[in-house]
């Protein structure tokens, strides 16, 4: 985007070429586009172009520079439906270009549960990136074509979910929560609902029911799988306040953060670091691999679950974007507990509070250090089969690029984040049982 006499401008073959097979090519004061089979003439300097075989206005005068044709973006809403033969709606505020009749909209509604839930239904699904602050949950909506409802400000008859607003801007959109209360969100129905409810203040006490000298894990583990590897390391007979799961490993490389760096071995490295930094702080730590080895993430809950920690840390990297993004567990639908046999799925259930109180914790600790940080949850297993608190962290790299991720700086910072925040909540946890 680029301004030209005051108004704004888009070269018109970059936003074709997505779209469909497009050429162009100028001539002194005229450039020549075809779109498929569409064929267009503009003209520099002039506000009259041809297309398929008609006049069309523009709303300012075409430019040519260096064989770029630009046209004015307040154009773009009438201009592309020319050569695309479908509806377009461009909204211009946001920079949010919709094509055909694809919009998503939604309803959103307090319920009567105790204490109460805004529900939002959706027409297709959605998923988006969600983010918690004090007094406020944000939904940021980047590909989905999502339009605004009648009012861009809606209210409830609900003291803890007072209201919700809507706005637009820089490509995206966001639905922003007001509460007076932590919230977190849910998905269900295929990605079309997702529910918002506030979470509880302390940690539910449904696991007390599970007798100490009998290991969660032999209640809520599926069938025992052969041998550990002699590098996955745990010993249940010594009791750890952590237990930290580097990501993937093994045969499972994990993403290829570039050529030459595999997500596995950015997770083991983090996953030493932060054990260094938690036992400095006298937590007791213990890592579930400490070599390249595999472990399926049935094994990495059955492990986890018979050390009984307080807090179960899974550690991943990502090139895309910068900064931590924390998930919790997003729990399916599952059979029913039936006393200290928990179902397998949703093991999770009971200390979700708990995994609660790490997750805001942790983001406070990041946002003191100027990190930036996103909280969402997620089916991102096997945080949903874990009996103790969970939470996952996914370290992608600041804005200097993807090889800060080997940097010891980096990671000290990250380390030290994670510490900090385990830390400030230590007493609210408990110790490892």
């Amino acid at each position: 985007m680029s301004d030209r006499d005051g108004k704004e401008y888009v070269d018109l073959l970059e936003i074709l070429q997505p779209l469909g097979a497009s050429s162009a090519r100028s001539d002194r004061a005229s450039w020549r586009l075809r779109f498929g089979n569409v064929e267009s003439e503009f003209t520099a300097e002039k506000t009259r172009a041809r297309i398929r075989g008609g006049d069309f206005d523009l709303a300012a005068k075409f430019k040519l520079e260096n064989g770029r044709g630009l046209v004015p973006l307040a154009s773009l809403s009438t201009l592309l439906p020319q050569f695309l033969g479908a509806p377009v709606t461009f909204r211009e505020s946001s920079r949010r270009l919709f094509i055909g009749n694809v919009s998503v909209h939604f309803t959103a509604q307090v319920n009567r549960a105790n204490p109460p839930n805004l529900v939002m239904e959706f027409s297709s699904p959605v998923n988006p990136m969600i983010a918690t602050e004090p007094g406020k949950l944000r939904m940021v909506f980047t590909h989905e074509p999502l339009v605004p409802p009648g009012s861009q400000t809606l209210t409830f008859d609900s003291k803890i979910i007072p209201s919700a607003s809507y706005l637009e801007s820089n490509g995206a959109a966001e639905i922003a929560v007001n509460s007076n209360a932590p919230l977190f969100a849910s998905f269900s129905n295929d990605g079309r609902t997702i529910t918002i409810a506030s979470a509880p203040q302390k940690p539910a006490q449904a696991v007390s029911a599970t007798p100490v000298q009998q290991p969660a894990s032999a209640a809520a583990v599926p069938q025992p799988q052969a041998g550990v590897p002699p590098q996955a390391n745990l010993n249940p007979s010594v009791p750890y306040f952590a237990v930290v799961d580097a990501g993937h490993g093994g045969e499972e490389r994990g993403a290829a953060l570039s050529d030459q760096l595999a997500e596995k071995d950015v997770t083991l490295t983090f996953a030493r670091r932060l054990k260094e930094e938690l036992e400095a702080h006298g937590l007791s730590t213990q890592l579930l691999r400490d070599g390249d080895v595999s472990l399926t993430v049935d094994k990495r809950a059955t492990l986890t679950n018979a050390a009984h920690p307080a807090v179960y840390i899974c550690l991943h990297a990502s090139s895309e974007g910068n900064g931590i993004r924390l998930y919790m567990a997003m729990l399916p639908a599952g059979a029913e507990s039936r006393g200290p046999f928990l179902d397998w799925d949703t093991a999770q259930s009971a200390s979700r509070a708990t995994s609660q109180i790490v997750e805001a914790s942790l983001a406070a600790e990041f946002e003191k250090r100027q990190v930036a940080v996103r909280s969402l949850v997620a089916p991102l297993r096997p945080l949903n089969n874990i009996t103790s608190a969970a939470i996952a962290i996914e370290v992608a790299p600041p804005v200097g690029g993807i090889a800060e991720l080997n940097s010891p700086r980096y990671q000290q910072l990250i380390s030290e984040s994670i510490a900090s925040g385990v830390l400030a909540v230590r007493d609210r946890l408990g110790t490892a049982r």
